[in-house]
């Protein structure tokens, strides 16, 4: 009876093991499509970055897999087993993405239009060459070699000997110019300041000497006349020395009247109130405008300085799609229950559009009226600009977010270190609105642990996504925006 339990023990081992395998084998089966669909081929002139079973998608969504790689005609020949319900059309485009700057590329497919329909062993046609690694690679060589001319230059010119002492001494009279301006522009300012106040004593002061002056003046001059007529009657020489400084005298005495009939005339017009120092002087109102405009402009500035710049980069990975998601997002919170968000987003599944034409045709071998519907998904970046305001532990968000119309709901929890954002966007775009659901949590100070759902609505494009996001209050960018001045304290 042992023996027999023994071998009825193994038989039900070999049985189970038997039937596990088999569910395996189904399972990756039914995942991978091997076994089942059909193979379509295309040709392609590069290859790298393609690994054999990935996975092949349309509009982001798993459709087969990739059967086998391999030499044909000096191209690598692709074959790609499609699930069996899909339908490729006589349009239908094989390309090659790149999933990453390390080099990983992707193979997508386009369901296209017409008949008849692709069936097993059919050629695709390649879509138009997207811009690769390579080619960036190319550009930043070029940038490379601009860089490294000018740096050449710059090496010629001031590299030498000859050239650091010629920009030492450039440098040096520039410093002697500036200092030299600085110089006098303090100078001219304290004998401007010293001018207006003796303008004023003397215009306020010194009005009725001032005319006594000029009539002794005139006085003294008509006495030199005489005397110089008295000396025409001597010497020539005497005479014509006397007869020049009386001259002289004259000329001076002119300019002076003239000179302080201008500085009379300037001061009456001070005192009368005329022109905008007059105004300034006179009028109690503009006075009082001025200075609370001053204090608005000082208001406004000091609170622009309260302003804080939160950064947060973010990367997400979505299971389903294969791919991941770049965030880069700017808060500008000039205050703590309110701030501006600015996000710019990298999303290989990219926006999604759809056309529907209506038909109506005389041939007999169509429909009388159908519709068509096209579906068209472009590799674009998105951003999000949106005001939010906070009330108690919940925020509420309102603008446009991933390049759509869109509100956002976030509830903060645990002293702000855990957080549920919700997000309904994509009207339009899909059949329902896009509705996003995540949380996330601060386990390490400015590290978040994310993870939620996409899609909810949409049962053929939700997803799910873990990710991370580095979240950190940079001082240093106020001071290249042109409107925050610089690195202040926030409240």
């Amino acid at each position: 009876m042992a023996k027999v339990s023994q071998a009825a023990k193994i038989g039900l081992f070999v049985v189970v093991t038997a039937g596990a395998g088999y569910l395996v084998y189904s399972t990756i089966h039914r995942e991978t499509g091997k076994g089942g669909g059909y193979v379509v081929h295309a040709y392609l002139k590069d290859a790298t970055g393609i690994a054999k079973h990935s996975r092949v998608t349309i509009a982001g969504i798993p459709v087969g897999s990739i059967e086998d790689i391999r030499l044909e005609r000096g191209m690598a020949r692709l074959d790609v087993r499609v699930n069996g319900d899909v339908t490729l059309h006589e349009s239908a485009r094989l390309g090659v993405k790149s999933a990453s700057l390390l080099g990983e590329n992707v193979v997508v497919l386009t369901e296209g239009v017409g008949d008849p329909p692709k069936k097993d062993g059919d050629e695709l046609a390649l879509m138009p060459d997207a811009v690769s690694v390579d080619d960036i690679k190319a550009q930043v060589s070029r940038i490379a070699e601009l860089v490294e001319r000018v740096a050449q230059q710059l090496a010629n010119s001031i590299g030498s000997e000859q050239g650091g002492q010629n920009m030492k001494a450039i440098l040096q009279n520039l410093a002697d110019a500036t200092e030299a301006i600085n110089l006098t522009i303090r100078e001219n300012r304290v004998v401007v300041k010293e001018t207006l106040e003796n303008i004023d004593r003397i215009t306020t002061r010194g009005g009725p000497e001032l005319q006594q002056i000029l009539v002794n003046i005139k006085t003294i001059t008509e006495d030199v006349k005489q005397m110089t007529a008295a000396a025409q009657n001597g010497k020539d020489g005497e005479g014509g020395e006397l007869r020049q400084t009386v001259e002289r005298i004259n000329r001076a005495s002119k300019s002076l009247e003239s000179a302080l009939g201008h500085i009379d005339s300037v001061a009456g017009r001070v005192d009368r109130g005329e022109g905008t120092i007059g105004r300034l002087t006179k009028d109690e109102a503009l006075i009082n405008e001025v200075q609370g405009v001053a204090e608005g402009v000082n208001d406004y500035v000091d609170s622009l300085r309260r302003l804080q710049t939160i950064v947060g980069l973010r990367s997400d990975y979505n299971f389903l799609a294969n791919t991941i998601k770049s965030y880069v997002e700017l808060r500008l919170q000039p205050r703590e229950d309110k701030y501006y968000l600015i996000e710019l987003i990298n999303d290989p599944r990219g926006k999604t559009s759809f056309t529907q034409t209506d038909v109506d045709t005389t041939n007999p071998n169509e429909p009388a009226h159908y519709r068509t519907v096209t579906t068209t998904t472009t590799d674009a970046f998105r951003f999000t600009l949106q005001f939010a305001r906070r009330i108690g532990p919940f925020t509420g968000r309102f603008g446009i977010k991933e390049s759509t119309g869109g509100i956002g709901l976030d509830t903060h929890i645990l002293s702000n270190r855990f957080e549920i954002v919700q997000d309904l966007f994509g009207f339009g775009e899909e059949i329902r609105p896009r509705y996003r659901l995540w949380v996330g949590y601060e386990f390490i100070r400015r590290l978040w642990l994310i993870g939620g759902v996409d899609h909810v609505f949409l049962a053929n494009r939700r997803d799910y996504f873990l990710g991370l996001q580095l979240r950190f209050t940079d001082e240093d960018l106020k001071t290249i925006l042109p409107f925050a001045g610089g690195a202040t304290s926030g409240r």
